[in-house]
């Protein structure tokens, strides 16, 4: 009750408040859509920003792209671990994934997956997402209102988490399900999922998991071939093949793999229909330039953030902007400003399709933790618009978008829209 109370206040001007009182943690600023002020004034005004209070305890926010970099690449310095949101889990609900550990154990986790996104696996699922994406498309109504979101952008990304861990077809939606239990509690990002709900539904995730582990490890035991899956490879893999009887760091990788092949996707593909009609002249130009399609893909990445922030905590005493980050403190990295960053981007907060070099932004991180599935994100991204433009000469927005609560994931949770056919 307290957490749709708070989202229900309006924010106050941001120039109306004390510089040193702005929580860049609060999720209204996201789910109210009110955020750019915000960041604007503490990028301008104080870039490396100390917040003494919150409900997530004293961090530091890195509002400046350069700045930004320095931290992200700099692992040494900065450490992943113990999470990377800018709460802590709670102890009933423990959480270990690669995302949130350094070199080595990063390192060995990290590369026990990274193939399945690899170039060439990527090319052989190109054709597939395209088919899954002209399906969803062709079965749209036209003329009548309906929820982006849930027809298009949860359909696509539930259908591809299942291909890529070979999960069950017909219970795809518990993967998009468990992915926003796993990212939305308060204690993590100021979501409003109870604890009860979330324990029942990671509880689910993992005996589901389970449950698929030892069918594939039984598969593979009588000669069977193993198939090209998340799980089979932490099978195949020495550093990840007993990861079931580690019960946190199952949960903890499982969530991260599900959470990075949803949200990103999920939100991007919803994002870009937004600012087409934001910014309609860029529609127009891209329906009479369809090879700019790659292009718009990057730029829409950076402008919509899908994840707003991550997190370190400094292994030493570190001088940045002109303040001492002290060993122990916590150093929250926000990319959804860095990427609005007028001293790096030329006019951050429009969408510009034709950008020049609009791969250079923050939206995938920079160093060790740069995200595993970028490509398979852009990929499924630029089929969506090819197949898209072939089909539609509109999408209309009609209302406002609702936005997710939560200072962790930038997305929306439903967006009404009409569409017209060529």
């Amino acid at each position: 009750m307290k957490a749709q109370a708070s989202q229900e206040t309006p924010l106050a001007n941001p120039y109306d408040v004390a510089l040193e009182a702005i929580n860049l943690s609060d999720p209204r600023l996201y789910s109210q859509g009110s955020w750019q002020e915000y960041f604007r004034r503490v990028r301008d005004e104080d870039p490396v920003h100390y917040q003494k209070e919150s409900a997530f305890g004293p961090f530091w926010s890195i509002t400046r792209f350069d700045d930004i970099v320095a931290v992200d690449t700099n692992h040494q310095v900065f450490s992943s671990e113990p999470f990377i949101m800018i709460g802590d889990p709670s102890d009933d609900i423990p959480l270990e994934n690669f995302i949130s550990m350094d070199p080595p154990k990063h390192d060995q986790q990290r590369a026990a997956v990274q193939s399945v996104v690899a170039p060439r696996n990527l090319a052989a699922m190109e054709s597939l997402i395209r088919q899954r994406i002209g399906s969803i498309l062709d079965d749209l109504p036209e003329g009548e209102t309906f929820d982006w979101v849930s027809h298009v952008s949860v359909e696509l990304t539930s259908q591809m988490l299942a291909t890529i861990f070979d999960f069950p077809y017909q219970d795809r939606h518990k993967l998009v399900y468990w992915s926003d239990m796993a990212t939305d509690a308060p204690e993590l990002s100021g979501g409003k999922t109870s604890k009860e709900e979330r324990f029942n539904a990671l509880q689910d995730m993992v005996t589901t998991f389970s449950g698929l582990w030892f069918e594939k490890a039984a598969a593979r035991a009588a000669g069977a071939s193993p198939s090209f899956d998340l799980i089979s490879l932490l099978q195949a893999d020495s550093n990840t093949s007993d990861m079931i009887n580690s019960p946190a760091e199952f949960m903890g990788n499982l969530g991260l793999l599900i959470v990075g092949g949803n949200d990103t996707t999920r939100n991007s593909i919803s994002g870009s229909v937004l600012a087409m009609n934001q910014f309609p002249e860029e529609f127009t130009k891209l329906k009479n330039n369809p090879e700019l399609i790659p292009s718009m893909v990057s730029e829409i990445i950076r402008w919509q953030t899908p994840l707003s922030h991550m997190r370190r905590v400094a292994k030493q005493d570190y001088q940045l902007g002109g303040k001492t980050i002290r060993a122990g403190d916590k150093v929250v990295m926000w990319y959804i400003s860095g990427n609005r960053d007028a001293q790096v981007i030329d006019n951050p907060d429009r969408v510009i399709i034709d950008r020049p070099n609009p791969r250079h932004h923050l939206s995938f991180g920079f160093g060790i933790h740069r995200c595993m599935g970028n490509r398979l994100g852009e990929m499924q991204l630029r089929i969506t618009w090819e197949e898209i433009l072939k089909r539609f000469s509109d999408i209309k927005l009609v209302g406002s978008p609702e936005r997710v609560y939560s200072n962790f994931v930038h997305g929306y949770s439903s967006m009404n829209v009409q569409v017209t056919r060529i």
